[in-house]
């Protein structure tokens, strides 16, 4: 005779199809603490970005040419608004590629 899948009340496994050992129990410890991302330009107490400078802007662009969000650098409102300014500027002479390099 053909053997039938076992009812969902007699499974070990939760609704989601996941085994009751799973990781994410809430019994487990954490195994890393997330830390807060914290503005370079506020820790420095940089006066000011300058768009001249390619080695600070570097950080903040991506390899195709995109600007970070603040939420992967890390940085404050205010010098996020900086930073997008600079790297605008940066690219407008010619400095920065608009795009990605190919």
């Amino acid at each position: 005779m053909a053997e039938y899948p076992a009812r969902s009340s007699e499974r070990s496994a939760d609704s989601r199809g996941r085994d009751s050992r799973d990781s994410r129990s809430p019994d487990r410890k954490r195994r890393f603490q997330v830390r807060k991302k914290v503005c370079r330009f506020c820790v420095d107490k940089t006066p000011f970005i300058d768009y001249k400078d390619m080695k600070t802007l570097r950080f903040f662009v991506t390899e195709r040419g995109k600007i970070l969000p603040r939420r992967i650098s890390g940085n404050c409102a205010r010098h996020q608004r900086e930073v997008t300014v600079a790297v605008q500027r940066c690219r407008n002479i010619a400095l920065l590629p608009f795009s990605g390099e190919k």
